[in-house]
């Protein structure tokens, strides 16, 4: 669990797939954290295990992890914002999910980022869907956030 927000997974693993296939045992899992020395830590204990059982291990197709950072100065412009144009404060949270923060920090690590959206119904289920009148709400935010972000 996060040591940053209470209740959030920080890292898991979902092992998605297991067969034998001509006599050889297959295993695929997903590693996923929003810290990345506790995924690679994870992938080492996971890499021990089953190199015991004298299997072959591999590794690939992942992503960095992105944790939040609540003194985020966009964030704050954010909250001001939310504020103003709704007249409350702003639930902020994190999710346990990749997101695409996860892939742009490790190519840009110095941005400072947050990631927003409209209200999505059922995610990762069949029934998957927008809430279509909170689109044009995100839109409206995030014009006057791209308006109030002071000039550098």
């Amino acid at each position: 669990m996060s040591d940053q927000m209470p209740g959030l997974v920080e890292t898991s693993n979902n092992m998605a797939m297991v067969k034998i296939y001509k006599g050889e045992f297959y295993v695929k899992s997903l590693l996923r954290s929003s810290v990345d020395s506790a995924k690679e830590l994870l992938a080492l204990k996971l890499r021990s295990v089953f190199e015991l059982a004298l299997c072959r291990v591999e590794f690939g197709g992942g992503y960095s992890g992105w944790a939040p950072d609540m003194a985020s100065p966009i964030l704050h412009v954010m909250k001001s914002e939310y504020k103003r144009m709704f007249g409350t404060e702003p639930k902020v949270s994190a999710i346990h999910a990749g997101l695409e923060c996860g892939i742009l920090s490790g190519a840009y690590p110095h941005w400072d980022m947050v990631s927003v959206g409209p209200t999505i119904l059922s995610p990762h289920s069949p029934d998957e869907r927008c809430h279509i009148p909170s689109v044009q709400k995100v839109w409206d935010y995030l014009q006057a956030v791209l308006a109030a972000i002071p000039a550098k």
